[in-house]
């Protein structure tokens, strides 16, 4: 890639870096409880189709990127890569899961150890994000965001650019929706994604979750595919009545089908968090 860096730092499985399909997954430090799942979801089925994540360890949609990456990726085998703009003796912001991803990923750096975060570290560190994968998407992201600095550096280097579209009446999606504008592909699930790129969906890719049985279960069901929903939203989708509604919910949620996320959003459990109430 054109300026590129002269070394890098890696703390963490050095696999990370093996020859291996990579996809970066970016986005807003303030993404909504839709595009935390989103990231998480993506993050998940991609790692589990053999994918490294690569994103940035921030908060929010970086984060939950990561965290899905975890949870999807095998255990002989790097899922994840956070790239840094500081060096990788100093993570920074500080993060709980840190630890888990040294053991299943790395963090990565071009800035030496000891390099505290700067500014202007953070466009150059979204250049090797760009880099380092086949494609990048983008969940959620205002107007003017880094996660478009990330994009917008996939486009020059001949990268594949994806983007989840969002509502139209919401800060987080006027910059995936500039995006889409700009040519960026609209993408609504990792198994469309690798097809656009040419990816088999293969079998290392999740089967299909079981599904909950009674008609007001498998309503709630079929309107949380790909989505989070509030408890109105999915009255208004015919899930049921408010009271039968709620009640279904309780008991999904004790059966480990759906999990109730910020903003009181509810989606579809993921595998792992199924297995953890079984």
């Amino acid at each position: 890639m054109p300026q590129a860096p002269e070394r890098l730092w890696l703390r963490g499985r050095a696999d990370a870096l093996q020859p291996a399909p990579r996809i970066a997954i970016v986005g807003s430090r303030s993404a909504s409880g839709y595009g935390l799942d989103q990231a998480v979801r993506f993050g998940y089925e991609l790692a589990r189709a053999g994918f490294v994540i690569v994103s940035g360890m921030a908060r929010g949609v970086d984060q939950a990127a990561h965290t899905g990456a975890l949870e999807g990726g095998a255990a002989d085998r790097a899922s994840t890569l956070a790239v840094l703009g500081n060096g990788v003796d100093r993570p920074w912001p500080a993060w709980h899961a840190l630890p888990r991803l040294l053991e299943h990923g790395a963090v990565l750096s071009e800035f030496p150890p000891g390099q505290a975060p700067r500014r202007h570290h953070f466009p150059l560190r979204n250049r090797l994000i760009a880099g380092l994968c086949q494609a990048v998407l983008v969940i959620e992201a205002a107007h003017a965001s880094g996660s478009l600095i990330t994009a917008h550096w996939g486009l020059e280097l001949g990268r594949e650019v994806f983007a989840l579209p969002g509502r139209v009446d919401q800060p987080m999606a006027a910059g995936t929706l500039r995006l889409l504008r700009e040519g960026a592909r609209a993408v609504g699930s990792p198994a469309q994604l690798l097809q656009d790129l040419g990816w088999e969906w293969g079998s290392a890719a999740p089967s299909a979750p079981r599904a909950p049985e009674g008609r007001v279960a498998q309503a709630i069901w079929r309107a949380l595919e790909g989505e989070s929903l509030s408890v109105d939203e999915l009255v208004g989708r015919g899930a049921g009545g408010l009271a039968a509604l709620l009640a279904e919910l309780a008991r999904l949620q004790l059966d480990g089908f759906v999990v109730r996320g910020p903003g009181g959003l509810y989606r579809r459990a993921l595998p792992t968090e199924r297995e953890a109430t079984e």
